[in-house]
């Protein structure tokens, strides 16, 4: 007989536990309405103190609880830069803290200044016209949980199939309810510092790898462009002829590059044997396209080939 009643009041513990867990889960907000708006979001011109962090967004919970430690009476806010499901835990990036002010109104200074003594950086968010929110009550802390894994898988496909511009993703949780929201416009006003930097450094880098392959006259030094200035430039009368000017021959010409190679090593072997034809003709008298009274310049024959086509030249015009 008395195991039967020891039986029977563990069931009806078990039962009253039961219904406890499930009414408290119902009144965290399982069975609440989830009504997604675009509009006007309720809460403007934010001025927050917060801590950037770089990581899985499970540990926030810490920088929450301490920035409600300092300002216990502070509505808390979070902003989420990266989904979670693109990027891998350890680069998401989220910044947490607690709201100073809001509109018109200025932050308490004794408070600000509370916060920075504790490291928390201060940053205003601009009021927008135009945003993604969503409300959910705040029973207990476990209506924190029901509200992640409820709205957020509502308000991205909300976002996806009308093809919204929205991000990031802002938690501000004051008094009895949270609100999710997603800003539609001036979305980088949204972006503390320390995210700006980041997304700013990529770009740098870019700029800098683009830069070393760009010379000193701001010409692109592995570009066809390039070659083609240099050959400009060596094509005059004046230093084609100098040895050390000779052009430069563009990517995908290999007969130029054939052509100057034969044209300089048949100059070097036949200079001084072209130069003693060039008298014999003279003297036998032949027709070279030369005035035969002009006369010969006198003195040391030139042995530079180059010199010698120099010197042609002045006695053909």
């Amino acid at each position: 007989m008395s195991e039967l009643v020891i039986l029977v009041l563990i069931i009806f513990l078990i039962l009253c536990l039961l219904v406890t867990i499930v009414g408290y889960v119902l009144y965290s907000g399982l069975l609440s309405d989830i009504n997604i708006k675009t509009g006007s979001p309720p809460i403007k011109n934010i001025t927050f103190a917060y801590r950037f962090k770089q990581g899985p967004y499970k540990e926030c919970g810490t920088v929450f609880t301490e920035s409600c430690s300092i300002g216990p009476k502070l509505s808390s806010i979070g902003v989420f830069y990266d989904d979670p499901n693109q990027v891998t835990p350890e680069k998401c990036r989220y910044a947490v803290g607690s709201i100073l002010s809001e509109g018109e109104d200025q932050p308490n200074q004794a408070m600000l200044q509370l916060y920075q003594k504790f490291g928390f950086q201060v940053f205003s968010f601009p009021a927008v016209t135009h945003a993604v929110t969503v409300s959910f009550p705040h029973r207990t802390s476990l209506s924190i949980f029901l509200g992640v894994q409820r709205v957020y898988p509502l308000l991205k496909s909300y976002i996806k199939d009308r093809k919204l511009c929205a991000h990031p993703y802002l938690e501000i949780y004051k008094g009895d309810l949270i609100y999710y929201m997603s800003p539609l416009a001036r979305q980088s006003d949204f972006y503390v510092p320390e995210v700006q930097a980041a997304e700013r450094n990529p770009q740098d880098a870019e700029e800098s790898e683009d830069d070393r392959g760009t010379d000193i006259t701001g010409v692109d030094s592995n570009s066809e462009v390039s070659s083609v200035s240099h050959m400009v430039m060596s094509d005059s009368r004046e230093t084609s002829l100098a040895p050390s000017t000779v052009p430069s021959v563009p990517p995908g010409e290999p007969g130029d590059e054939d052509h100057y190679g034969d044209q300089s090593s048949g100059e070097s072997v036949d200079s001084s044997s072209s130069f003693e034809e060039l008298n014999l003709d003279l003297q036998e008298g032949k027709d070279l396209s030369i005035d035969p009274e002009v006369k010969i310049p006198s003195g040391k024959v030139p042995t530079n080939p180059f010199e010698e086509r120099g010197a042609v030249a002045e006695e053909e015009e």
